[in-house]
């Protein structure tokens, strides 16, 4: 269990504490739903928490194996539904590991991002598409 808390700040900003590590961030609202844009809003914590979850599996898996993700990046494009309600439509995300498309562990890789919890945990209309670019 983790102990997360947030205080709205007024100006559609709000400050989140992670309690173990006493690590905090700032959202802001979008420019397109009132907000000034100046920090992350909470759909784009969500889309950023996919990717990191994704590189996250990967590498636990791939230290298991020995294998070196360092320089594996993530790039996800977030798309919000133009019809009420407001919700997230797509989150669509580009993988770019370095290594060789034939490597050994590929399949084991793979299969971790599409297993990561915040990928699981996402509504299935949600268009949660992965794109692996094997750029080694």
């Amino acid at each position: 269990m983790v102990h997360l808390s947030s205080v709205y700040e007024g100006g559609l900003r709000c400050r989140a504490t992670h309690a173990p590590s006493g690590t905090s961030l700032v959202t802001d609202a979008p420019v397109d739903n009132h907000g000034k844009g100046e920090s992350f809003s909470p759909t784009d914590l969500v889309a950023t928490a996919l990717g990191a979850c994704m590189m996250t599996i990967m590498g636990i898996v791939a230290e298991r194996h020995g294998v070196n993700l360092v320089g594996m990046t993530a790039e996800t494009v977030k798309e919000m539904t133009k019809e009420p309600p407001r919700r997230i439509a797509s989150l669509r995300t580009r993988l770019t590991i370095p290594l060789p498309a034939d490597h050994p562990q590929r399949a084991a890789l793979e299969q971790a991002a599409h297993t990561c919890p915040v990928h699981k945990s996402l509504h299935p209309e949600i268009d949660a598409a992965i794109e692996f670019v094997w750029a080694g």
